[in-house]
């Protein structure tokens, strides 16, 4: 079973090594002690809780689109039939090209809260640190 050490968490999750030790003390992450009386999540409890603390639309708007990412507009390059938005959403980078028009109607800019709504067909999963490529037999 993969375990994560708090730091580890908080990592994947995006907040800091207290904020996951104060969900562990408050009950609401579980986590057991190793044999040197550091707290270890396991990967299985740790994706339940991430999967818990998924945001939804919260206003009524029905898509079926699931990876939705909030952040804020770093960047907006434009030119006269295009625009290339960049999104920071937590740690991540979110670059979208659209039409002009679209991104001067929604008002995007530097310093705007966005939502980077994305659905796709080809989604490259990677598992940091394998060498071998699994194969379909």
């Amino acid at each position: 079973m993969t375990t994560f050490r708090i730091s580890e968490a908080a990592a994947l999750l995006g907040v800091s090594s207290d904020t996951v030790r104060r969900w562990v003390d408050a009950g609401r992450l579980a986590a057991v002690r190793d044999e040197h009386g550091h707290r270890q999540v396991s990967g299985a409890d740790l994706a339940a809780f991430a999967r818990s603390q998924v945001e939804t639309t919260g206003d009524g708007t029905r898509s079926s689109a699931r990876n939705r990412f909030r952040g804020i507009v770093t960047e907006v390059i434009r030119d006269a039939v295009m625009a290339q938005v960049e999104i920071a959403a937590g740690p991540f980078r979110v670059v979208s090209l659209m039409s002009r028009q679209a991104a001067d109607e929604l008002g995007l800019e530097a310093g705007v809260v966005a939502v980077a709504v994305i659905k796709s067909t080809n989604v490259v999963v990677e598992i940091p640190g394998h060498e071998r490529v699994a194969t379909s037999p």
